[in-house]
This record gives structure tokens, sequence and C-alpha cells, in this order.
């Protein structure tokens, strides 16, 4: 009886431990700060953060979570970012991932562009862009090499993301139909050798254990209601957010009618909604 107690006793104090909301922001703060080289860059580094420092979310929720937000339109990254704070803390915690996620790279990215237009034609302010650029080469490489080796899980998942570049980079198939074909190929090989296709996936039994995080064991509580599908809750969402997204855009129509702020405001809101596949497809 006492080792069973006491072995329950190690198993609970082994399990992560859910931060604060001031813990979380402070840790979203340092994500947006360090998140350099784009996407692949800023996943990696949340893996590491979230997944394997802190274990807020296990490793296949993450990746599921992942794959669902690649499919999404806009940026994958910020995205999932958003879906793992409201998770956690509901709508505050989602919108505070997501400021803090682009706004320290704004700031870098304004006083960067400051320097290059002031100092461009400087040799010195050449050579420190041209070194810049390959040390962001460096971190993306590393990224997708670290992402990679934990989402292909085997030879067959390995031969179609070697197909998908091919298609996309040798024949310039467009991004949606890669995506079709690749979904479309995982849903028949998914019948016809489920092993090759589920290992790995979220959900599974095959392959090493996932280790919960954060986020797996409050699921496992009935502590995420708030995530629970529900038509009442989305409408209300878009009923309440969608004329936050478009005011501003409206208002500058109004005051300054058809100008360069109106005709960008336009765009990246039409962009917004129909670059699917994430940052990388939206630069293709």
């Amino acid at each position: 009886m006492n080792t069973t107690i006491t072995t329950a006793t190690v198993v609970a104090s082994n399990d992560p431990v859910a931060p604060s909301f001031t813990e979380a922001t402070r840790v979203w703060a340092k994500i947006g700060l360090l998140s350099f080289g784009g996407p692949a860059g800023q996943i990696a580094l949340m893996h590491k953060e979230l997944v394997e420092e802190r274990r807020w979310i296990g490793e296949q929720r993450f990746l599921h979570a992942l794959n669902y937000c690649m499919l999404l339109p806009g940026p994958e990254a910020q995205q999932l970012a958003i879906y793992i704070g409201w998770l956690m803390h509901r709508t505050p915690g989602g919108l505070v991932a997501g400021i803090l996620f682009v706004l320290p790279g704004a700031f870098v990215m304004l006083g960067l562009s400051i320097l290059y237009t002031l100092y461009r034609n400087v040799p010195l302010i050449d050579a420190v862009f041209f070194g810049v650029k390959a040390a962001v080469l460096a971190v993306v490489v590393e990224a997708v090499l670290r992402i990679g080796r934990r989402a292909l899980k085997n030879r067959v998942m390995v031969a179609i993301a070697v197909a998908a570049f091919i298609g996309i980079y040798v024949f310039s198939i467009p991004f949606p139909l890669i995506i079709l074909c690749a979904g479309l190929a995982g849903w028949i090989g998914s019948r016809l050798a489920p092993g090759l296709f589920v290992e790995g996936g979220h959900g599974s039994k095959g392959g090493a254990a996932d280790i919960k995080g954060v986020i797996d064991l409050m699921f496992e509580r009935g502590e995420l209601a708030h995530a629970d599908p529900s038509w009442a809750r989305a409408f209300r969402v878009l009923i309440i957010w969608l004329p936050i997204w478009l005011a501003p855009v409206f208002l500058l129509w109004v005051l300054t009618g058809p100008s360069v702020w109106t005709q960008i405001g336009s765009f990246f809101s039409a962009m917004a909604v129909v670059t699917f596949g994430g940052a990388y497809a939206v630069l293709a």
C-alpha cells in the first residue's frame, strides 16, 4: 500500500507544472526576441522552449497543431503560438502570445530598415547585412533538420517530403496542389498500410511514447472546456473579431479615400485569407 502511494506521488511530482500568466508572458517575449530565421527558426525555437525544456505541450500534439496551422492561411508559426497561448490562458493568453511573437521583430525590422536606408552605401554595413543573411540561412537549415527528424518517422514520410520538394522546386507545382496530393497519399496509405502512416502521428500508439506536457494533462483532466468545438462560440468570435480586424481598413477608406494606405491595407487583408501553406508559400 505504501509502495503504491509512494510511486503515485513520484509520478505526480514529475508532471510539468502549468505556468502562470506572468511566466508565460516572459516566455513569449523571449521567443519573440530570439526567433530569428523566419518560420523554420521560430518553430524550432518554440519546440525547444515549449516541448523540450518546459514541457508545456507534448511533441505529438505540437506537431499535430503545426500540421493544421500549415493548412490555414497566414503565418503558421504565429498561429501555433496563439493556439498554445490560448489553450493555457484563453483569449488573453492567445493575444499576448500573438502580439509578443511579432512585436520585437517589428521593432528590429524598423531599426534595420532605417539603418539600411541611411547607410546602405557604406561598405561596412553591406558586409554586416551579407553576414546576417548567411547566419540566417544556417539557422533555417538547422531548424529544418531539427523539426524534420521528429516529423519524418519512416522512409515513406521521407519519400513524400522529397517528392513534395521536387514538385515545388523543380516543376513549380502550386503549393496547394502539393498539399492536396500529400494529404491524398496519406489518406490512401493509412488504409493500405496504416502502420507506416500512423506511427508517430497524433494520438498514435506506435513508436516511442510521447512525453505529456501541461496542455496534454489539462485535456485529460477536463480543464480545457473552451477548446471543445462550439458553433455558438465560433459565431460569437466572428461577430466580435471580424469587425475589429476590418475596422482599421474601413477607417482608412473613410479618412483617406483610395490612397497608398488603403491599397496596403486592402492588399494585406486579402493576402491574410488566401495565403495557404505558411510564410514560405506566401513568399513564393
